[in-house]
């Protein structure tokens, strides 16, 4: 009963009017970021970020979250006309999907992807309006120690988990932590590592530090980039219906992807990618009469895929929204716009502002429907935007960052830091440095300090508190576990192949 009447207030907030329009925009412009190459959907949530900080917490994270799961929507159009991957969770699309349109039926495969979308994102949804609750429950027990450790949790799963290089990666994470200490500190109030600089004083705020090293950093990499966008040929409305017998091979593998995806997306990890793999493995091992179609435009193979690809976008909010936990850069930044906008993510999350999260689960639902509606009727206009002319693009893009980094703070201060960390961003890049481990540095390095210097108060300076307590002995377990497990996976597949190897020779 609390779960019906929570998402009655919700569906109360996610249909006033601000709120939808949050909605209808993000989705749509997370469509085009999925299918604009080279411009990703954490590029795009940093560049509106800064907008969505004048409007109400609620309505800003509506906004940031249609781009969220809108751009998952968009990435299947570029992987079917065009072979390119608009994000990394459509990678396995191009396979089928391509294929599958190059025998005349580009129209039938977004069709089968858009329905599959929306299907995996309402059960998703589902999923995520009763698991939060309940994780909440249990996580209203949590005290000090125990969010100090989530902190630590949460960095050492996304470092462990992104990129090639831990090393490189625990790297970044500190530079991170290390930049959230500079200015005023939140506990004391005194000014820390200022060295006497006014501009130093204010700190490294999230939005120019997200926005420099992921929107700024990636405009950098597609200027560079020769010939600019793909062009793809228009596809008619009239051709997108899909035959009886693509609907009857494509719906199981849209509901076993559905699920891949949902329980994924509970994991640390690159979910998008790996799930989109788990499902076209167990479409292709299932498959039988169809099995030598995999690879030559099997629907199976883009079906299954493109539904776990929606379903994690969604799953993947249940550890931040019930924990304060983000297992992905996206979701991370979701985190911060919370943080930015001084609401303490976490266990009380739910009973201190019910109107956000209820609401940003109403609002999914409506931004799940209004992307099915608007997507297809769309998808013309969708292929037409490839045609735009980069330095338009790119140009309107510069000035959008540059006008909602400064009206934040109003400080010059603030656009030094948005190019200076856009050429840092561009330099590392080219480095192989992932970005997101310094982001999440810079979003739970508060959240870290806080707890900490609360716990140590708590017990007179005694560490032991942290193994003293059963809840917070579980996750220093877990923390070990986040940090041996990939060495370890890695060791055993070694020692597999070199049996492999050997059994062969």
């Amino acid at each position: 009963m609390d779960i019906l009447n929570g998402m009655l207030g919700g569906f109360a907030v996610a249909l006033q009017p601000v709120n939808i329009m949050a909605a209808l925009v993000g989705a749509l412009v997370g469509t085009a970021t999925g299918i604009l190459p080279g411009l990703g959907v954490l590029g795009a949530m940093a560049i509106l970020l800064p907008i969505t900080l004048h409007f109400s917490a609620v309505t800003g994270l509506i906004m940031l979250a249609g781009i969220y799961y809108g751009a998952m929507y968009g990435g299947s159009t570029t992987a079917i006309l065009l072979k390119i991957p608009g994000e990394s969770g459509s990678i396995v699309t191009t396979i089928d999907g391509y294929e599958f349109a190059r025998k005349g039926r580009s129209g039938s495969a977004l069709m089968i992807c858009a329905v599959g979308s929306f299907i995996a994102g309402t059960v998703s949804i589902l999923g995520l309006s009763l698991f939060t609750p309940l994780l909440t429950d249990v996580a209203l027990k949590f005290s000090s120690p125990e969010f100090c450790l989530l902190a630590v949790l949460g960095g050492i799963s996304l470092v462990r988990i992104t990129g090639r290089d831990p090393i490189k990666n625990m790297l970044m994470l500190v530079i991170g932590i290390a930049l959230s200490t500079i200015g005023v500190d939140a506990v004391g109030g005194d000014t820390r590592f200022a060295f006497g600089s006014e501009s130093l004083t204010l700190g490294f705020d999230l939005v120019p530090v997200a926005l420099g090293l992921y929107g700024v950093s990636e405009l950098l990499q597609v200027l560079i980039t020769k010939g600019g966008f793909p062009r793809a040929e228009s596809v008619r409305l009239r051709d997108m219906v899909p035959t009886r017998a693509e609907w009857a091979r494509a719906w199981p593998a849209i509901v076993r992807g559905s699920g891949i995806g949902f329980l994924i997306g509970l994991l640390p990890g690159p979910g998008s990618l790996t799930s989109t793999f788990a499902s076209y493995g167990v479409e292709k091992a299932l498959a039988r009469e169809h099995k030598s179609e995999f690879g030559r435009g099997a629907v199976e193979g883009f079906a299954g895929p493109e539904a776990a690809n929606n379903a994690v976008s969604t799953s993947a909010l249940v550890p931040v929204l019930s924990l304060g936990i983000p297992f992905t850069p996206n979701v991370a930044l979701l985190l911060g716009a919370l943080v930015v906008q001084g609401i303490q993510p976490g266990p009380l999350l739910l009973s201190q502002h019910p109107d956000i999260v209820w609401g940003l689960l109403a609002s999914m639902y409506i931004g799940n429907i209004a992307l099915l509606i608007l997507n297809l009727p769309l998808v013309g206009i969708w292929v037409r935007l490839l045609h735009v002319p980069q330095y338009i693009l790119i140009s309107g893009i510069f000035i959008i960052s540059i006008i909602g980094t400064y009206t934040l703070r109003g400080s010059a201060w603030d656009l030094a830091v948005l190019f200076g960390c856009g050429l840092i961003g561009f330099l590392f890049r080219r480095l192989e440095f992932d970005m997101a481990p310094l982001v999440l540095g810079t979003v739970l390095g508060p959240i870290f300090e806080k707890s900490l210097r609360e716990t140590l108060f708590l017990s007179g300076g005694d560490l032991s508190i942290f193994i003293s307590r059963p809840i917070s002995a579980v996750l220093v377990a877990l923390c070990g576990v986040a940090l041996v497990a990939p060495s370890l996976f890695s060791w055993v597949k070694r020692r597999g192949r070199a049996g492999n190897v050997a059994r062969t020779a």
